[in-house]
């Protein structure tokens, strides 16, 4: 099953790696970093357009990629 992916822009961060993302339908959702993006270190900030996977319920989500 393949999950749903917005685009969103980062509004705030946290220290635990998780960041406030508006998407574009304007839905502030909170958002963790990738392990892939951990892995290489790519670096997420404040106004940074990030690619959103959403879980089932569209509460959570998962940056993806760094689009900006």
């Amino acid at each position: 099953m393949k999950k749903e992916r917005l685009q969103g822009i980062v509004m705030d961060t946290h220290p635990d790696l998780r960041f406030k993302v508006k998407m574009d339908s304007g839905k502030e959702i909170f958002a963790y970093l990738a392990g892939k993006m951990r892995l290489h270190k790519i670096k997420i900030l404040c106004g940074d357009k990030v690619l959103v996977e959403l879980d089932d319920y569209g509460e959570k989500g998962r940056i993806v990629y760094r689009l900006s």
